[in-house]
């Protein structure tokens, strides 16, 4: 695999193990995380980390698969220019749902 596409997989998966960090599993609280405003905005730029990797990794090599990457990419798009239209409850059905899956797919590739 490019050296380059194995940096930006590594990018990504920093970015989940930081946002697993932010939320460890035990404390995972919908209220929580809707009420502080910090790790919101912390998970967010993290969450455009992940799709900004994943989309340079798709402009080097289409071949590679990862499950949902154009949705990945779209989120990334939508945080930055639709920034006003993520919902609190969108963001934390990613992180619990697609997230894990996500992790051990970039797992594996690396």
């Amino acid at each position: 695999m490019d050296r380059e596409i194995k940096t930006w997989l590594f990018d990504a998966i920093s970015s989940i193990e930081e946002i697993e960090h932010f939320l460890p599993q035990g404390e995972r609280v919908f209220e929580s995380y809707k009420n502080d405003l910090k790790t919101k905005r912390a998970i967010e730029r993290n969450l455009e980390i992940i799709g900004e990797a994943i989309k340079r990794v798709f402009d080097k090599d289409s071949n590679i698969e990862i499950s949902n990457s154009k949705k990945i990419i779209g989120l990334r798009n939508r945080i930055i220019h639709g920034y006003d239209v993520i919902s609190d409850e969108l963001i934390w059905g990613i992180i619990i749902n697609d997230l894990p899956k996500l992790k051990e797919e970039i797992g594996k590739l690396l």
